[in-house]
């Protein structure tokens, strides 16, 4: 078996430097982010990295039913698919007749639509917050009308020139007991 020359051996671990940096670059490139823009002037209010199967639920309270619902969506790619509903009574707006369970969280549709973006009107009645992981952002108190809610691909280079995209734009808000709803 022959020896490797230092040179031989630079140009290997020069060439496995290279190969890391390259699938560092890839796996950066492809990160996500949950983005809830001002549905008017597409300003964005608030921001949070995801990754694929990253639970996003929009919790409210029914305008009518004063009962707390949760719609529950997945990130898949950049849509966000919507995977259940729970609710707590029935109402005006509410399932009725769909093959939902009756669970411990009270009854769960389970669903199947995909959404590129989702559209929202935040009320004080309805309390709207968004709960992405183990954060809860007050919705209402982000905006001031329509929202859209949805993913975006981040590049490496996007990242590195928008420092605030390095960290969370906005704090969640302590979490409470308040009950959320949407129209």
């Amino acid at each position: 078996m022959s020896r490797l020359s230092r040179r031989q051996i630079a140009v290997v671990v020069l060439a496995l430097l290279v190969a890391t940096a390259a699938a560092a670059v890839a796996t950066a490139s492809a990160n996500r982010t949950l983005v809830v823009a001002d549905a008017e002037t597409g300003d964005r209010v608030l921001e949070r990295p995801v990754e694929d199967g990253t639970e996003v639920t929009l919790s409210y309270t029914h305008s009518v039913e004063k009962t707390p619902i949760e719609d529950v969506y997945v990130v898949d790619g950049t849509t966000l698919r919507m995977d259940r509903m729970v609710f707590r009574s029935h109402g005006a707006g509410l399932p009725t007749d769909a093959a939902y369970e009756r669970t411990d969280e009270g009854f769960v549709l389970p669903l199947n639509d995909s959404y590129e973006t989702v559209r929202v009107v935040p009320g004080s009645i309805a309390g709207h917050e968004l709960v992405v992981g183990d954060n809860r952002y007050d919705l209402v108190a982000h905006s001031d009308g329509s929202v859209v809610i949805f993913v975006t691909e981040r590049t490496l280079s996007d990242r590195l020139s928008d420092p605030l995209s390095l960290g969370d734009r906005s704090e969640p808000i302590p979490a409470t007991d308040l009950q959320i709803t949407r129209y």
